[in-house]
């Protein structure tokens, strides 16, 4: 009697074992449905992260630009810096320049002579400080413009007058009142000049 119990017991072992591969077999049908949508959403993720490291990528690029632009204005800032810092300075000088000029125009050259010592080393003294500062300013990248017959430049003259002069081609310069100086090709201070016109 006791083995017919057991198989009465295994029965519904059996019947139980197939109800839950029945069972299953939904869950599994449902499992590859599922897959579906999360590969839906993980496309889409996917998709949200390609755009945003494009995004980001395009960003860092402008970024270096920028910092690669502002590197190179600084560095010509410098070097502009560099070149005419001293530009207010060579200004200033410039007056002492041309009262050292001035001073050696005014003697008058029949009194430089052996008999008046004095008047003649005055001269000379006068003009070795002149030499030597148009030296000191050439080593500083000032250079004097000396325009006589040269063509009217706006940028580097600065017409006083304009007057007929006969022989000269019109537009020229015929007369410097005051000496143009230019700094590393720039100009610091325009000659004031008297420019030739047409008759």
């Amino acid at each position: 009697r006791t083995s017919p119990r057991l198989l009465c017991v295994a029965t519904p072992q059996k019947s139980t074992g197939q109800n839950v591969e029945e069972e299953q077999s939904p869950s599994v049908n449902e499992q590859k449905a599922e897959p579906s949508s999360a590969e839906k959403l993980l496309a889409e993720e996917k998709a949200k992260l390609e755009d945003q490291l494009k995004e980001i990528n395009d960003k860092y690029k402008r970024a270096l630009a920028d910092a690669e632009n502002v590197r190179q204005r600084s560095q010509k800032l410098v070097e502009e810096a560099k070149l005419y810092g001293i530009q207010s300075f060579c200004k200033d000088l410039l007056e002492v320049a041309d009262i050292l000029e001035k001073a050696t125009e005014s003697v008058p050259k029949e009194e430089i002579k052996d008999e008046n010592p004095h008047l003649k080393s005055l001269y000379e003294g006068l003009v070795m400080t002149e030499v030597q500062i148009q030296k000191v300013f050439k080593k500083h990248g000032l250079l004097r413009l000396d325009p006589v017959g040269a063509k009217f430049d706006p940028y580097e003259h600065e017409a006083l007058f304009h007057a007929p002069v006969e022989g000269k081609e019109p537009g020229t310069v015929a007369l410097v009142s005051k000496m143009g100086y230019k700094l590393h090709g720039r100009t610091l201070r325009p000659a004031l000049v008297g420019v030739v016109k047409e008759a």
